[in-house]
């Protein structure tokens, strides 16, 4: 599969060729939903947590005797049935995280880079480099390229002129290629990458 090439500037730089079996699969929503639900998982902080009737501050006297007050039988005011008493098996902390195969992450990837390559949201770009890195050289070229929400993908290494320029400015996201992932990709309209960033992808999925 064949795509041009452009410059930061709007200029063509040639063309390049796509490994098929990373940028022309046929995407399967299956395998991306596993892997958005797998990084959504992994990212849950876990930090619910309540009060169990051994964690409430309370005197632990018996509240009354035991028989003849015509009540149930009650042995502390800590017990879930009274106001303030503790939560029966309330929410505690832990970790929501799965395990996933590294071969379905990995697919999961190369259909995410093919849906983009499908829906004909995938630019690729030479290079990051500008001759004056600053956030209005960054914005006018955005704003030139027509991208709104977009994700850039670097090479090995993210461009710290371009990153620096480009962090104050609203929808624009720059990850390095090892950083790329399914969801960062899809909840975006645009995806950029640059040459290196293509290289470095397929090497890290073939």
């Amino acid at each position: 599969m064949k795509l041009d090439v452009i410059k930061l500037d709007t200029g063509k730089a040639g063309e390049i060729e796509l490994a098929d079996e990373i940028f022309g699969l046929e995407p399967r929503g299956d395998i991306l939903q596993r892997v958005v639900r797998w990084q959504h998982a992994k990212a849950q902080a876990g930090t619910h947590s309540v009060l169990g009737k051994s964690d409430v501050s309370y005197s632990t006297k018996k509240i009354y005797r035991q028989k003849g007050t015509g009540g149930a039988r009650h042995g502390s005011r800590k017990a879930p049935t009274f106001r303030h008493g503790g939560v029966y098996k309330g929410p505690t902390p832990r970790s929501h995280a799965f395990d996933l195969p590294k071969k379905v992450r990995a697919l999961g990837l190369r259909h995410a880079l093919s849906a983009k390559a499908t829906a004909g949201e995938l630019v690729i770009i030479e290079d990051l480099n500008l001759a004056d890195a600053k956030t209005s050289a960054v914005a006018k070229a955005v704003k030139e390229n027509g991208w709104k929400r977009v994700l850039v993908i670097d090479g090995t290494e993210v461009n710290e002129g371009f990153a620096r320029a480009a962090r104050n400015i609203e929808g624009v996201d720059i990850l390095p290629s090892m950083g790329a992932n399914v969801y960062d990709i899809l909840k975006r309209d645009t995806l950029v990458i640059t040459r290196s960033g293509v290289e470095a992808l397929e090497a890290r999925l073939k």
